[in-house]
């Protein structure tokens, strides 16, 4: 095996136990927020090119497969940030040797999730289509782009478990970067197979999944050629099974919270569902511009993770608590800023989508009225991601399964039910479920804070543990 080294010249990894906070955050959550706004561009630009140059219902079965391919990912997006906690926290230990372990497991297990999951996206999405209440003249078109899609779902895989290797090690840049040129790729593959070869729904997906395996080419070439501690050897890949333990304990309750999250959602696009295939086309311009809204407080979110990941790894609890702070009040003031332009531009911004006039209706009347509790996710948000940064995934799950799945599906089932079976009323469903989380978990911080600290050790820490077990008497 080469040499693990941490520190080389010129070195794209971002030590975060010391120097300013602030800047740390901001100089790792801004590279980061652009390339999760690139990768939005996926379904983006996706929606986009069907919306406006296949059909309406093209337009819907595009828009509306989210909560099926988010079920899925969500679960693997979970799981992975696992490896992410455990490789930040080994870092800002400098157990570089462990860091190493923790990569190559964190691939094999990929790749080894990359099958099952294609298998598993195939097989469920006639069950899933029909239990959204897929509207016929929709099914078809969705059923052939989920097909595509899941076909090709290693290469999103691998690319997101390698740019959380990358994010582990503060480097936030090359990740942006990747996904710029993917994104461009996917939106010229678009416009060639809609435009030029007239492919529909099944253009849009193959383009996506093609220009997915280019991004995850791209940061795998990265971690080959790299020469600090993530470096990817392909002869020392194999299942480090005490590793694996560590990446489940902590990827495992964030996979479970974002799948069932996910598959919950299914039944509130059930309710959006009934209303037509106009409302679902505002719905699916409405998500789309959800998503973009969201993004910096989610990428803001991931800097604390890896802030309070390598700072606990170093046993610097008081600086952890300080970066979470920060993060907290930069999360609220970007939202504040971008929330307000919305309110304003919500007709144009719904139009970009789909332009008939029924469509914009509905769009904008739904961002209009949900935009405003948008800062409510700041909580929920940053507290669950510290606390995953901690080590700690197993109440932030409770908590948001508890808030988005069961009270908001109580909340669906008696609005739509009991009182108010209307567009406004079933749309105020995740406003009510992000006000109750973000409560909860502010509560929950504020009680236990990081009592659920680091799960590595130092290397001193270790040596010393090493020497007590070796001390102890033979029986």
């Amino acid at each position: 095996m080469v040499a693990i080294r941490s520190i080389n010249k010129g070195k794209r990894d971002v030590d975060m136990t010391e120097g300013s906070i602030l800047q740390h955050i901001i100089n790792f959550a801004f590279p980061l927020l652009i390339g999760n706004i690139f990768q939005q561009l996926y379904n983006t630009v996706d929606t986009w090119v069907v919306g406006n140059y296949v059909s309406n219902e093209a337009f819907s079965a595009v828009g509306t497969v989210g909560p099926i391919i988010n079920m899925l990912i969500g679960f693997f997006t979970g799981l992975s940030s696992g490896a992410g906690v455990v490789i930040s926290q080994y870092y800002g230990a400098k157990r570089f040797d462990k860091v190493h372990d923790a990569v190559h497991t964190s691939i094999v297990m990929t790749l080894l999730l990359g099958v099952v999951f294609t298998a598993v996206g195939i097989l469920m999405i006639p069950p899933m289509l029909n239990l959204m209440k897929t509207p016929a003249e929709v099914f078809p078109e969705s059923s052939a782009y989920l097909t595509i899609y899941f076909a090709g779902v290693l290469g999103l895989m691998l690319y997101n478990m390698g740019s959380g290797i990358l994010r582990a090690v503060g480097d936030s840049k090359r990740p942006f970067y990747f996904l710029v040129v993917s994104a461009v790729l996917n939106t010229i593959l678009d416009l060639v197979f809609v435009l030029v070869f007239n492919m529909g729904v099944r253009g849009v997906a193959w383009a996506t999944i093609i220009a997915q395996f280019v991004s995850a080419i791209l940061i795998l070439i990265t971690l080959m050629r790299t020469e600090i501690c993530i470096k990817l050897i392909l002869r020392d890949l194999k299942m480090d099974w005490e590793m694996l333990k560590k990446v489940v304990r902590v990827g495992i309750p964030a996979a479970i919270q974002m799948a069932i999250t996910s598959f919950s959602n299914i039944f509130v696009q059930s309710y959006i569902n009934y209303f037509g295939a106009d409302c679902m086309s505002g719905w699916t311009a409405y998500s789309k511009i959800d998503q973009l809204i969201l993004l910096p407080v989610q990428s803001i979110a991931l800097a604390a993770t890896t802030f309070v990941g390598q700072n606990l790894g170093l046993n610097q609890v008081e600086r952890a608590k300080h970066g979470i702070r920060t993060s907290l009040w930069l999360g609220i003031g970007t939202t504040v800023v971008i929330m307000i332009p919305v309110l304003f531009f919500a007709p144009p911004l719904v139009a970009f989508f789909n332009s008939k006039a029924e469509v914009v209706q509905y769009g904008s009347l739904l961002l209009r009225c949900i935009s405003p509790f948008y800062v409510l996710s700041c909580f929920n948000q940053i507290y669950a991601g510290a606390l995953r940064g901690a080590g700690n995934s197993r109440a932030p799950m409770i908590i948001m399964l508890c808030s988005f799945v069961f009270f908001r599906q109580c909340y669906l089932y008696i609005m739509a039910n009991f009182i108010s079976n209307e567009i406004i009323p079933i749309a105020l469903g995740y406003p009510a479920g992000w006000f109750v989380c973000s409560l909860v978990m502010l509560l929950y911080y504020r009680r236990v804070g990081l009592a659920h600290t680091r799960i590595v050790e130092t290397p001193g820490e270790a040596e010393a543990s090493e020497e007590a077990e070796e001390q102890l008497p033979e029986v």
